[in-house]
């Protein structure tokens, strides 16, 4: 798995928002967008991904902007990555039962499956601990 611009650009603006969430001051997505230095037009489509995905709140109006559905704290880098990318899977063995035949007898699962859960600890990091 790779990943990519858009991936990387939810978790600058999750950051980002996470640095702010204490003051419970809003962001407007232009602001967000000039902060991270995130083309607009990508931006406005992986806020959408991450509302859709419960870990932003988007308010409208004259008023409005972007804010952190729930604290910092309680937020992975890993549930940001999979709301744009998906499930994490490093090799198809790793993900529905019956990707591979050859599952049963691979000397090698073992490796993927090792190599997979170590990335995932790294990625249960929260947001608190990366800011």
């Amino acid at each position: 798995m790779k990943l990519t611009m858009q991936g990387e650009y939810a978790i600058r603006a999750m950051l980002e928002l996470a640095r702010e969430y204490s003051s419970g001051k809003l962001i407007s997505a232009k602001e967000l967008a000039v902060r991270q230095d995130i083309p607009p037009v990508f931006l406005t489509k992986t806020l959408g991904v991450l509302a859709k995905a419960g870990l932003i709140v988007n308010q409208r109006g004259s008023r409005g902007g972007i804010r952190l559905a729930k604290d910092p704290s309680r937020i992975t880098i890993q549930e940001v990555v999979e709301a744009i990318e998906g499930p994490f899977k490093l090799n198809m063995c790793l993900g529905v039962t019956g990707a591979c035949d050859r599952k049963p007898g691979c000397k090698v699962h073992r490796v993927w499956h090792r190599a997979q859960e170590a990335m995932l600890k790294e990625l249960s990091v929260t947001l608190d601990k990366v800011i």
